[in-house]
């Protein structure tokens, strides 16, 4: 009697490593999940980038070498956050228990492929429901060692806005040690 894997698929399990290693199953088409902003931390960014932004609006006014301004991205988009992509990974451990995980970032398309023996390190997520994240790959087979990168706060704030908050941190502390010292 053969053994209906559409309607009993097989028990999945979430391991929580640090290490597994198996060859893998599966490799699912990916989707996009949000990295979440915190505000505090935007509020800062933003509070600081504007008093530079500031300096240089008048620098441009007193010069009239231009508009001065560019592209800015609202509070909106800066609050949504990045998004990354989250692929599901199916593996057959050693054991011969089936593993889910999630890469979370860019793969190269190449880089797996079913039925090769995969060596991963995962840690568990914040959330429990979620499967472990993918911290790297060994592709045993290939002999080629993956570490997936997902965007992060620093990476979506972008380095314009990160130098001009660096710059207006410095403005504020000159001008707050010129006022203590006098």
């Amino acid at each position: 009697m053969s053994w209906d894997r559409e309607l009993f698929p097989e028990p999945v399990s979430h391991r929580p490593g640090p290490i597994i290693t198996g060859h893998v199953v599966r490799l699912s088409p990916g989707y996009p999940r949000e990295v979440k902003v915190g505000q505090p931390v935007l509020v800062a960014v933003l509070a600081a980038a504007s008093v530079a932004r500031i300096i240089g609006r008048l620098v441009v006014s007193v010069l009239r070498a231009g508009s001065g301004g560019g592209s800015r991205r609202s509070w909106k988009e800066l609050r949504k956050g990045p998004e990354y992509l989250v692929t599901p990974l199916r593996i057959r451990a050693t054991d011969g228990v089936l593993c889910e995980m999630e890469i979370h970032g860019h793969l190269p398309q190449s880089a797996l492929e079913p039925s090769d023996h995969v060596q991963i390190t995962v840690r568990r997520q914040k959330d429990p429901e979620l499967a472990p994240r993918v911290e790297r790959i060994v592709n045993l087979t290939t002999a080629q060692l993956l570490t997936p990168h997902p965007p992060n706060l620093w990476s979506h704030l972008g380095p314009a806005l990160l130098a001009q908050a660096a710059i207006g941190l410095l403005v504020f502390g000159t001008v707050a040690a010129c006022t203590l010292t006098t």
